[in-house]
């Protein structure tokens, strides 16, 4: 059975820094994509930043230069940095890992999400 758990969410001020862990269980983790996304109050689910098992990434155009998604094969961890965090960065953040190696077909499992509140 596959498991996701996110950790590292938080209260942070507006140009803070926030660094989020997933750790994962249940899957042969090296050949799984992984991504973030986020869900603000009242909108929809989006991408924040994802990552193949080749080490390729992809980022939101609004977190660009801002983000980094990164992996830890060894530890079965995808991590997201965040930093000059904005009010705007508020949402809940979901770990997520598909079967494949590449995001661009969707994600397979999820985790149950962590919070994050920028405070302007």
């Amino acid at each position: 059975q596959v498991q996701l758990v996110e950790s590292g969410g938080g209260l942070v001020q507006a140009g803070g820094s926030l660094r989020l862990s997933c750790k994962t269980s249940g899957s042969i983790f090296s050949i799984n994509a992984m991504g973030w996304y986020r869900q603000a109050p009242g909108k929809q689910r989006e991408l924040v930043a994802a990552i193949s098992s080749a080490g390729n990434t992809n980022y939101a155009d609004s977190v660009k230069g801002r983000f980094t998604i990164s992996r830890d094969n060894a530890e079965n961890t995808v991590y997201l940095q965040m930093n000059s965090l904005k009010p705007e960065d508020t949402a809940v953040y979901y770990c997520a890992l598909a079967r494949r190696s590449t995001w661009i077909f969707g994600m397979d499992y999820w985790g149950k999400g962590t919070l994050v509140t920028v405070s302007s």
